[in-house]
């Protein structure tokens, strides 16, 4: 854990509630986790963990992550989508949610003004997981900073329940499973 002071009011993500707060300069938080472009921070005068996005990474002192540049260079939309859809993570698993084989589908509709509406389905590694809505958050914020993407909609399903062999190899080798 890296300890750090909030350099300026920045906005974050209660985990696991998926409330939005506002961290206050001056604060002292720990990163837990900085994966695809996000930070996981302990704040202990607010009680908990938070998501940090990475458009607010300067109030970590931090530089502004990659993501959003990564989903920029894409050749297509669906590419661009699916790239951004790796720069989200459970913030307690350092595999993203694709290659943990939590998405299940993802669809492309155009709305008549050039943009389009995304829709995801994804599940959690178990239904009692308490960060379903931190993650959801994340993916849709993240789906929106897409060019030509207007709307974002992820949908938590339970059908088919999720099961380890669904890792992908790359996220099996980033968790030692093979």
């Amino acid at each position: 854990m890296e300890r750090v002071e909030i350099t300026r009011d920045c906005e974050a993500i209660q985990i696991p509630a998926g409330t939005p707060v506002t961290l206050e300069k001056g604060v002292e938080a720990y990163i837990t986790q900085s994966l695809g472009g996000t930070f996981t921070v302990q704040v202990p005068a607010y009680g908990g963990l938070f998501r940090v996005s990475g458009k607010d990474a300067d109030a970590l002192g931090k530089e502004p992550g990659a993501a959003a540049d990564v989903a920029l260079s894409a050749g297509d939309l669906e590419s661009m989508v699916w790239e951004q859809l790796k720069t989200c993570f459970d913030p307690e698993i350092p595999v993203n949610i694709v290659d943990l084989g939590l998405v299940y589908g993802m669809e492309l509709t155009p709305v008549g003004d050039g943009t389009h509406r995304v829709d995801v389905k994804m599940t959690l590694t178990a239904q009692g997981c308490g960060m379903g809505a931190t993650i959801a958050i994340d993916a849709r914020q993240k789906l929106l900073s897409i060019p030509g993407i207007s709307d974002a909609n992820v949908e938590l399903v339970w059908d088919p329940p999720w099961n380890p062999q669904m890792i992908s190899p790359e996220g099996r080798e980033r968790l030692g499973l093979d």
